[in-house]
């Protein structure tokens, strides 16, 4: 029942299976994204992170991490550089 929630769209994984469905389908489902939120968002989904896990990784607030992922503003220089060692990951 819960696949066929999940295939309907009634519902979505937890973010920490999806890594392991992720190797159970072979292929990565997630679209890569063309901007920095979309990259960013979808690295987290990959890895199996929640946005709170992700920036306590970044050392920055979890409310960084939604501004970020929502395009309501840019990291710093000094952030981008750490972002792209968790991009680098997936």
């Amino acid at each position: 029942m819960t696949i066929c929630n999940w295939e309907g769209n009634k519902s979505s994984p937890f973010i920490l299976y999806i890594p392991k469905i992720i190797r159970f389908l072979g292929y990565n489902p997630f679209p890569a994204g063309g901007t920095l939120p979309e990259k960013l968002t979808t690295a987290r989904k990959v890895l199996g992170l929640s946005q709170k896990e992700l920036a306590k990784s970044l050392r920055v607030d979890p409310t960084t991490v939604q501004g970020w992922e929502a395009g309501r503003h840019k990291p710093i220089r000094r952030c981008l550089a750490k972002i792209g060692s968790v991009l680098c990951k997936v």
